[in-house]
């Protein structure tokens, strides 16, 4: 890049020239009395008595310029052209355009769309669920699948990925339920609501899945409604007894668990119902068929809102 102080830019490369492409060649000046040449004046200034050339057929009239005004503003000369004002001779330099531009290159307006308003249903409806189950009912699978196929932006929180983002020192209620995989559910919750708020308050729906106790509601359904808000809809997925040993029996790590712990687990689970939230017995669906399921009782819950 060359700066307006320092060495003097380098002449143009004659080889380059097209005559008629920016402005007409400059004739040779003559020489002196000694035979020599004098440098063309890089402003050189018109004689004071000399007549202003005539403006072609059909352009129109310019008007007589005071003495001493400044000269009239010119458009610049198109981008690569010879000429630019401010140094001349030099090529590819023009004047950007006064507003709406990146470096030299004019850009459109651009429209931003705006979204359309939600139609009929849960299909198009900025939603935040809470899909409920015991461990081997299915509620991550479902949970996820049904965020996939909406036709608006969905996300999926699960409580125990959000669990697992500890590592070192991370409790494992399989270890023994103590204080403090307590405290890191109690911390897994608040995180997930804090995500699900975010994602609402971006225009994102989102999805939860937890196995909430109705026998704790303090810590469990209490604690989401604090956690993301009133507007959230709980849907409880409850299978049969059989189907959620089955399942869990084809997990691996931390998320199997005895089927003692299991079945206390379900017993625990059927305090839902008589409580008024939807339950969805999925002992029969695949996961497509749970999805669609789940459709339907959030259409009805968001016609008729549940009391919890």
């Amino acid at each position: 890049m060359q700066h307006a102080m320092g060495a003097p830019l380098p002449p143009p490369d004659p080889s380059a020239f097209t005559p008629g492409a920016g402005r007409p060649p400059v004739p040779p000046v003559p020489p002196t009395a000694q035979g020599g040449h004098h440098a063309p004046h890089p402003h050189p200034q018109p004689h004071p008595h000399a007549q202003p050339p005539a403006a072609p057929p059909g352009a129109p009239p310019v008007a007589p310029q005071a003495p001493g005004a400044a000269a009239p503003y010119s458009s610049p000369p198109a981008p690569g052209s010879w000429g630019a004002p401010g140094i001349p001779g030099h090529p590819g330099q023009s004047v950007p355009p006064p507003h709406d531009v990146t470096g030299h290159v004019p850009l459109p307006p651009v429209a931003v769309p705006v979204p359309p308003p939600a139609e009929p249903g849960t299909g198009a409806a900025t939603l935040a669920v809470l899909l409920i189950g015991p461990a081997g009912a299915g509620k991550t699978t479902v949970a996820r699948h049904w965020a996939a196929r909406r036709r608006v932006p969905t996300a999926h929180i699960s409580l125990d990925d959000v669990r697992e983002w500890v590592c070192s020192g991370f409790a494992d209620p399989q270890s023994g339920w103590n204080e403090h995989s307590e405290a890191q559910y109690r911390l897994a919750r608040r995180t997930c609501g804090f995500a699900a708020r975010n994602f609402l308050a971006n225009g994102i729906s989102c999805i939860l899945d937890d196995a909430v106790f109705p026998d704790r509601p303090v810590v469990g359904l209490g604690g989401w409604k604090r956690h993301v808000g009133p507007g959230l809809l709980p849907v409880v997925l409850l299978p049969g007894l059989e189907i959620v040993l089955e399942r869990n029996a084809e997990r691996s790590g931390n998320r199997r668990l005895s089927d003692e712990e299991v079945a206390s687990i379900h017993g625990r689970m059927a305090g839902w119902y008589g409580s008024g939230l939807p339950i969805i017995d999925n002992s029969t669906y695949d996961v497509e068929t749970t999805a669609r399921v789940l459709d339907e009782v959030l259409a009805r819950s968001l016609a008729s809102p549940p009391a919890w």
